[in-house]
């Protein structure tokens, strides 16, 4: 009842439009009732000669003229049944349409949610999860649940009032044949509840799977790039066959037992069936009920054991859609990430202070220890170390993607932690080591953050960037689509990009997470000349394995095991024994040999 009332709390606006579709179902229900009856009285009561005994169908008959009249024009009756059965039809679509409209709404009411809320989740959330994990709970889970709220809740309400209503005419018609009939019912739905109790586990494992499935190959479409360059294609396809087994085994496994349950509930109606036309036929013979009641029970038969079967159904399909929510309520109960909680938006000019300084992901394990160093507004600070030392993880610190676990940072005296959150990160620009670009045009994609910019803003920002040639160079300049992720262009243009789109927002603090390693020596020192050479000189920090990168720079952290282990300029490093040092040396014989080729 408490995933029901989830999901009815989705309908609010609709519940009204909700509950005429019910409505309709209930209306076309006691019109499919109203078919037997007809039978039963055309056979005992206008063929045969029994008295009609009630004053409803009487009513009905001598408007038509009476039995002899009907008797005589019995399609007179197929008319009747004919429009019965239009008349049932126009409540189906009725109900078709709008429980269909408002299990529209409320699963676009909870797409939008969903998303809204994936959008609001923290950085760290976004890095823990699996794409194609949340791609699916997005699109399949949700739909699992549109079909539930369209068809399989409308149709169990639908049952159950079919159930009550033709168990009441049928106890009208005779207790001792009704007793009968409904023998094996409870036998019915107590096995249709025990076997989708248990085989709920299989609906989860077969969804899990596909999850699986789904995640290989978003991975495989996204680095497809890297599969062919590496000749990886058999590799991936095992990896994905090896997914799509389990996915195919697991689902198959979930087939048998339904199969079972259908089989085995064919079984149990065909019983009913037999025992309803048995001891119908010797209440006929001994004169207690007439051919025509036999005719209504035999049909009525049919119509209950339906529902019944399809109980078992309603019951899948209503463990797949908790599943479902329950896989989405995962996302919604997750925190989201409060941009607002402080008020302070101080004006950033970029003096930043790391004081003692921890962080860690998982507790008890710091990936930064005791960070300390001072920066001035317009100047520059780089940091060099080997892969997994920290420098990005200290990076990530300033624009509160990460929160810092020990110490203080100050930004012109403020404390990070106090300062709002999207306010920070409008004055703090990160151009990531792996760019991300939309298959947009190339203009919005430098102005992704502030579309109305104007179009000279772009231009410049991609001088600075050294793309702006480049642009030109396309057959559609600035207005070239770039494909999904940037595909059609190479990595160092992608690379450049991504700076443009930082550098248009003149944010006064810059970070560069190792995202210059990815142009040519040429193009990174034009970069940060013309960085250099702005009128409003932002804060910069840059991440590189280059020294060449980092040798202007006025403050040069050497990070090793997320402690800061040499600092200075890059003359007093290459002069003191150390890891800079080393990399200098090495870097410097590697130039020269090239130049010796």
């Amino acid at each position: 009842m408490k995933n029901l009332k989830k999901l009815l709390n989705f309908m609010e606006g609709y519940k009204v439009i909700y509950l005429f579709g019910m409505l309709s179902i209930l209306i076309s229900q006691v019109l499919t009732t109203v078919t037997p009856l007809i039978l039963s009285t055309t056979v005992d009561s206008v063929i045969g000669e029994a008295p009609i005994t009630s004053p409803v169908i009487q009513s009905i008959v001598d408007l038509l003229g009476g039995k002899e009249i009907i008797k005589n024009r019995l399609w007179i009756i197929g008319l009747i049944l004919i429009f019965v059965a239009v008349l049932r039809g126009i409540f189906l679509y009725l109900k078709n349409t709008l429980a269909s409209k408002a299990a529209e709404n409320a699963t676009k009411k909870i797409r939008d949610r969903l998303y809204d809320h994936i959008q609001r989740l923290p950085y760290e959330f976004h890095v823990k999860s699996e794409t194609g994990e949340l791609i699916q709970k997005c699109t399949s889970d949700v739909d699992t649940i549109r079909r539930f709220l369209a068809i399989q809740l409308v149709e169990v309400a639908g049952s159950v009032f079919m159930l009550v209503f033709i168990l009441y005419v049928m106890l009208k018609l005779n207790i001792k044949l009704t007793i009968v009939s409904i023998l094996v019912l409870p036998i019915t739905f107590l096995f249709s509840f025990i076997f989708f109790t248990k085989v709920k586990k299989n609906f989860e494992a077969s969804d899990e799977a596909e999850a699986r499935m789904t995640t290989t190959l978003q991975e495989n479409l996204t680095g497809v790039r890297v599969v062919k360059a590496f000749s990886r294609q058999q590799f991936e396809v095992d990896k994905f066959d090896e997914k799509n087994l389990d996915y195919k085994n697991l689902t198959y496994k979930l087939i048998k037992n339904l199969s079972l349950y259908w089989a085995l509930s064919d079984f149990l109606s065909m019983t009913q069936v037999g025992c309803v036309i048995i001891f119908g036929s010797y209440l006929t013979y001994k004169g207690e009920i007439s051919l025509g009641i036999l005719i209504a029970f035999t049909s009525y038969i049919n119509m209950i054991i339906w529902p019944v079967r399809q109980m078992g159904r309603t019951l899948t399909d209503m463990g797949k859609a908790f599943v479902s929510l329950n896989r989405i309520d995962e996302i919604l109960r997750e925190p989201i990430e409060v941009l607002d909680e402080n008020h302070i938006k101080p004006k950033v000019k970029g003096n930043i202070e790391f004081k003692n300084v921890y962080f860690e992901y998982e507790k008890d394990k710091p990936v930064l220890r005791d960070i300390t160093f001072n920066i001035k507004s317009g100047q520059t600070v780089a940091f060099i170390g080997p892969t997994g030392s920290g420098k990005s993880s200290l990076v990530h610190l300033l624009p509160r993607l990460y929160g810092y676990n020990q110490g203080s940072i100050k930004i012109d005296g403020v404390e990070l932690n106090s300062i709002d959150k999207a306010w920070i990160r409008k004055n703090v620009g990160l151009v990531l080591q792996e760019p991300f670009l939309y298959a947009k045009t190339i203009k919005e994609n430098i102005r992704l953050a502030n579309p109305s910019l104007k179009d000279s803003m772009v231009f410049d920002a991609a001088k600075i960037a050294s793309i702006h040639e480049d642009i030109n160079s396309f057959e559609s300049g600035y207005e070239t689509l770039v494909g999904e992720r940037g595909v059609s262009l190479s990595g160092g243009q992608k690379q450049r990009m991504a700076i443009a789109r930082t550098i248009i927002n003149n944010s006064p603090i810059v970070i560069f997470d190792d995202s210059l390693s990815a142009v040519d020596t040429e193009t990174d020192i034009s970069i940060r000349k013309a960085l250099k050479e702005r009128k409003n000189k932002a804060t910069t920090f840059i991440i590189s394995h280059r020294i060449s990168t980092v040798s202007e720079a006025d403050l040069i952290l050497v990070i090793d095991k997320g402690k800061i282990i040499q600092s200075g300029t890059h003359n007093s490093l290459i002069n003191e024994e150390g890891l800079y040092k080393r990399v200098y040396s090495i870097q410097n014989s590697l130039d020269d040999e090239v130049i010796n080729l």
